[in-house]
């Protein structure tokens, strides 16, 4: 009988969770996003497409860009946008690591530092806590990601380190309302997926 009962509190409380983000709205934000992120990545594919058949060649382009810029300090922009509201396209750096050699390692470099930015960014909300002024006008900016951290935590975490949703503004969100560290690091493992999956598709177009 204690099974049976184990089964059954199993599923109430699954039912229970399930109810409750269904009823505050987390399944169709994330559909909205979903929808959201198709077209511009159709858009973009198609472009980069585009351009590399009749425009110019990427391969070409990326290696001119290793030959005139130091890897590390690429590495450094990017680590530098991911902790900054992720202010530049985390997709052109893994093409560009395509054309480097060891593509794989460096992206997962890349994942890494992504996922590092984001522990930057979750630092970053949380000393805004100590700056009255500055969080006033931040939690005013953020009130929609405060407001879904609170109602979905490690949840939008996940969907936040997985769809085009800016992970840095979700991790500063983490921050501001001082979301467990320990459970967003977990969470924001999901990061890493993110990288190798839209790798996949970059580096199979590239190779075209």
């Amino acid at each position: 009988m204690r099974p049976q009962s184990a089964q059954k509190n199993r599923k109430s409380k699954l039912q229970l969770i399930h109810q409750y983000y269904a009823y505050t709205g987390f399944y169709t934000f994330i559909w909205g996003n979903i929808k959201k992120a198709i077209l511009p990545f159709i858009l973009i594919v198609s472009g980069l497409i585009i351009l590399d058949r009749f425009v110019i060649d990427f391969n070409y382009f990326f290696e001119f860009i290793t030959k005139n810029y130091s890897s590390a300090s690429l590495f450094a922009l990017f680590f530098a946008s991911e902790s900054f509201l992720g202010l530049i396209p985390p997709e052109l750096f893994i093409a560009w690591v395509k054309t480097l050699a060891n593509p794989f390692m460096n992206l997962s470099l890349l994942a890494l530092l992504s996922y590092s930015g984001g522990c930057v960014s979750y630092f970053i909300g949380k000393s805004i806590l100590t700056i009255p002024r500055i969080q006033t006008a931040m939690e005013s900016k953020m009130a929609k990601h405060i407001s879904n951290i609170r109602k979905w935590g490690g949840f939008l975490i996940i969907v936040g380190a997985l769809l085009p949703i800016p992970f840095s503004m979700v991790s500063i969100a983490s921050g501001i309302i001082n979301y467990d560290f320990k459970r967003y690091l977990m969470f924001g493992l999901f990061r890493f997926l993110r990288f190798y999956l839209y790798a996949l598709a970059i580096f199979s177009l590239m190779s075209n």
